[in-house]
């Protein structure tokens, strides 16, 4: 049954200061009745001691003692006239003297005296004491009854003091009000302990329901667990709230590990590095690149009011292939543009060979051109036995004779085709050989040399350019994932060519490093250990 139709209000606020004054109230009430039930006991029991202690005071009399042996039952007797005496002066409702047969040798009422008592006397007349709440004739009273002894220590009798019961009630009663206004007072500070607190927790659930609160949680775990982003929720100190199964997925967790993230670190989840820096806030910015694993991540992080954060995350790994296939393509047809135009020159330069009768020089022209692009091919493929790198070190060689940058191959290279991963060395190679083109062209004496060899089953790759090289104190710097000096191209983000080929180069057990050429400019060096059969 809902809220409504009980008539309580639909206001998650007003429901809990309804709750909270309740529970006030009951716990109000509650620690009343659980304070007045043991004062109850405690007044039944300071009667009864009162009432044993006059008991005991009258019993100390020799006088009472000897006036039971001597005298009569009677209204005029000393046993009555002492014990009457007892009773105003100590505010008791009856001091009751007997003897060893219960007859009562004193009473405030004169016509009781010389009748037996109304109670069982066995066990005062036994030698006990007696503490006791037991009806009389005179009521409802707390007694004590204590032995009457005579001089000689024999048991003459007993003495039965009572004290008023109402007199115990009416101190039980007077002490109530006192006792509702320290509840009152309790209660009043609850109620506005309960009304501040549900103040603030209206405004930390906005004034929404129950219901409604329910229903963005469904919704929200409907929606963090079916979109196609990532989404980090990070606590004010840094540990993990939430991880979706798009972040897990991109992040490389396991698909069972993403509920077990939550109150870890950022770093033991993802360990150090640039990923666990722009997730933190290390690192600012909009759409900042990073590499995690074999993807490329775009992240973007929004703070939160309580100090947190959260953070999305977007595949680019597919976008940046693409974006250099594009380059690739672009290369290609930069290369074929230039041999076009080379092909015209020789075919101009062949028709006025042949206008002007040079037959023989235009044989000898022909032969030279075609042995030129033939001994570029053998050249590659003589040293480097892999089709895929040799045909990109081909298409490589073309590029830079159109922009004017020799393209050689060491003397030592030699690379069997036995690579285990010959499209990611092709990546590995493409990036340095772009990078070293761009670097060389406009030096003095352009060149770049690419050295590939084989050591065992380990490739070693170097690649060097005459271009100004890599100060000593960056070359660390450069293999960080949005790091460059170039301008951004349209299509992609510059800075994650050198990134990918030391995360390519790592995956694999192996290394990439940047360094000095001999001659002065910036060689890179990439050892991939187990990459070939």
């Amino acid at each position: 049954m809902s809220a409504r139709r009980l008539g309580l209000p639909r206001r998650a606020v007003s429901q809990i200061l309804l709750t909270q004054l309740a529970i006030a109230a009951g716990v109000a009430v509650l620690a009343t009745g659980l304070f007045l039930a043991p004062l109850s006991a405690q007044l039944d029991d300071q009667a009864m001691r009162r009432a044993l202690a006059i008991a005991q005071s009258a019993a100390a009399d020799p006088a009472l003692a000897a006036g039971v042996l001597d005298s009569e039952p009677s209204a005029d007797s000393p046993v009555q006239s002492s014990a009457e005496r007892i009773r105003r002066a100590t505010g008791a409702e009856y001091v009751v003297v007997l003897d060893l047969d219960g007859i009562r040798r004193s009473h405030p009422s004169a016509d009781r005296i010389g009748l037996p008592v109304s109670t069982d006397p066995s066990d005062a007349l036994a030698g006990r004491e007696v503490m006791e709440i037991d009806e009389g004739t005179l009521g409802r009273s707390a007694r004590g009854k204590v032995p009457l002894l005579a001089a000689d220590g024999e048991i003459v009798g007993a003495v039965s003091v009572g004290i008023a019961y109402d007199s115990v009630r009416d101190r039980l009663l007077g002490a109530i009000p006192g006792l509702l206004a320290y509840a009152g007072g309790a209660l009043a500070a609850g109620a506005l302990a309960a009304y501040l607190l549900s103040r603030r927790i209206q405004r930390q659930t906005r004034d929404l329901a129950f219901s409604d609160i329910a229903g963005l949680l469904a919704e929200r775990e409907a929606m963090l667990h079916s979109i196609r982003e990532g989404v980090i929720a990070l606590a004010p100190d840094g540990t993990v709230r939430l991880v979706n199964d798009e972040a897990a997925r991109l992040l490389g967790l396991a698909p069972d590990s993403a509920d077990g993230c939550a109150g870890r670190p950022l770093e033991d989840v993802l360990g150090a590095g640039r990923t666990a820096d722009v997730l933190s806030g290390r690192v600012t910015g909009r759409d900042l690149l990073t590499v995690q694993g074999p993807r490329v991540l775009v992240a973007n992080r929004m703070p939160t009011e309580d100090g947190g954060a959260v953070a999305t995350l977007r595949d680019r790994t597919e976008l940046e292939h693409l974006g250099r296939e594009l380059d690739s393509t672009r290369g290609l047809i930069d290369a074929l543009r230039a041999q076009d135009h080379e092909h015209a020159n020789r075919l101009h330069t062949l028709l006025g060979l042949l206008e002007l009768g040079l037959h023989e020089e235009a044989v000898e022209f022909v032969t030279e051109v075609a042995g030129v692009h033939r001994t570029t091919a053998e050249q590659v493929t003589e040293k480097v036995h892999d089709p895929l790198l040799a045909a990109l070190l081909v298409g490589k060689a073309t590029v830079a004779a159109e922009r004017g940058v020799p393209l050689r191959l060491a003397g030592s290279t030699l690379l069997p085709d036995r690579l285990v991963d010959p499209g990611g060395l092709v990546t590995i190679l493409g990036n340095l050989v772009d990078n070293a083109l761009d670097a060389a062209a406009g030096s003095a004496a352009p060149l770049v040399e690419v050295e590939l060899r084989a050591e065992g089953r380990t490739a070693v790759l170097r690649v060097r350019d005459s271009g100004p090289g890599v100060p000593a104190a960056r070359r660390e710097e450069i293999f960080t994932e949005g790091w460059s000096t170039k301008q951004p191209k349209a299509h992609r983000e510059r800075g994650l060519g050198l990134a990918l080929v030391r995360r390519l180069a790592e995956r694999q057990g192996g290394s990439a490093r940047a360094g000095e050429a001999a001659d002065g400019g910036a060689e890179f060096s990439v050892v991939l250990p187990e990459a070939l059969r």
